[in-house]
């Protein structure tokens, strides 16, 4: 695809693009990715953002453990390994850190870079349930965020600004989900190795231009028909980082497809638009927390569960494909059950898999999966 392929080649460039900016007055903003993290806060305030997703790396997580314990959550211990390794370049350009605190990975992570780089952070708390005077905690934190975020660049967040800022990203949604909405069809335009790469595109490219891009993308799949896989899987799980391609390759190999992905972290949340009437700040509290899809660590686990009979049914999945990193303590419990429902109530084979990131997983995980899609196809 041309607009993939432009796509790519701004991401390349893009580095360089942020380093310039930085030189000429622009504050770039990195942040942890979980779905809680109003992005268009920091173009209304005039920065840059870089979501912090990249994983799959062994000597990332080798690299961490000398700044944080082996208890906690692989992604997490990656972002840190990553920014220490200083092979990254789009890390080394943040100026400040936004951590929304949704767990202790995310706190322990914070406080590495606290005790270990000079790179600042801010923190916000995210709560664990929808009640109503937890909302109002929650929109407390992104106030707290929009002052920070104005102190930082010194420019003053205009409602106007803000309201700009957040068409662009529900037009970015809107486009996301018209793209994986083809995805339903027999024959899958786009692969989800392609698609989880846009979504993971979304947090490091400039926002006009990869609207311009998924634009292009719509264009040139609508219509179109892919290969017509024997058996269509639901990926779904803790974290999928930018570079963790195990599963994609695995499926590839098997002759199966992946139609459907849902994480917590590296996976843009892009089913709910931010509402354009009213308080825009109140509106991304509503977005971005009380619409979000609770995470397995959340309340209430009736919404997640209810959502994935959902995404089951349009996608016609013949399989659940459960993929989560060592030390995620929240989906090892919810995964138990989640089986269960599984095959009870959706007639659905579910498989687990669990990773720190390490090659050695390869070789066994390629049998259980070989398995695991024989036993969907008898």
């Amino acid at each position: 695809m041309d607009a993939m392929n432009e796509l790519k080649e701004h991401l390349t460039k893009r580095p360089l693009e942020l380093r310039q900016a930085q030189e000429k007055g622009t504050t770039i903003i990195g942040y942890v990715p979980g779905g809680f993290m109003p992005e268009e806060l920091i173009y209304a305030a005039g920065a840059l953002p870089v979501g912090m997703i990249r994983g799959g790396n062994s000597d990332a997580v080798t690299e961490s453990a000398s700044y944080l314990p082996r208890w906690i959550d692989t992604f997490c211990r990656s972002q840190i390994g990553h920014y220490m390794l200083e092979k990254d370049s789009l890390y080394r350009v943040i100026d400040l850190l936004v951590a929304p605190i949704t767990d202790v990975n995310v706190r322990a992570l914070a406080d590495s870079f606290d005790f270990y780089t000079d790179l600042k952070t801010f923190r916000y708390g995210v709560p664990h349930d929808k009640e109503d005077d937890v909302i109002q905690y929650y929109l407390g934190g992104l106030h707290l965020l929009k002052e920070k975020l104005e102190q930082v660049t010194g420019n003053k967040m205009e409602d106007e600004k803000l309201k700009e800022s957040i068409g662009q990203y529900n037009r970015m949604r809107e486009l996301l989900n018209a793209i994986g909405e083809l995805r339903k069809s027999e024959a899958p335009p786009i692969s989800a190795r392609d698609f989880t790469w846009l979504n993971h595109a979304s947090y490091l490219a400039d926002m006009p231009t990869f609207i311009k891009c998924l634009e292009s993308i719509y264009d040139e799949l609508k219509g179109k028909e892919g290969a017509r896989p024997r058996t269509r899987l639901l990926l779904i799980g803790s974290t999928m980082a930018m570079g963790d391609d195990k599963l994609f390759d695995l499926a590839e190999e098997s002759g199966a497809a992946i139609v459907m992905e849902e994480f917590a972290e590296g996976m843009r949340h892009y089913w709910e638009p931010v509402k354009t009437n009213g308080d825009p700040m109140q509106a991304l509290c509503d977005r971005y927390f009380t619409r979000r899809l609770p995470p397995a660590w959340s309340r209430p686990t009736k919404e997640r569960v209810d959502f994935f009979k959902k995404m089951a049914e349009e996608f016609s999945a013949d399989g659940i494909l459960w993929y989560q990193l060592m030390y995620r303590d929240g989906y090892d419990v919810q995964s138990s059950y989640f089986q269960k429902i599984t095959e009870a109530e959706m007639g659905l084979r579910m498989l687990k898999v669990e990773s720190d990131y390490d090659p050695v997983e390869i070789g066994p995980l390629r049998t259980r999966f070989e398995t695991f899609i024989e036993m969907i196809k008898i």
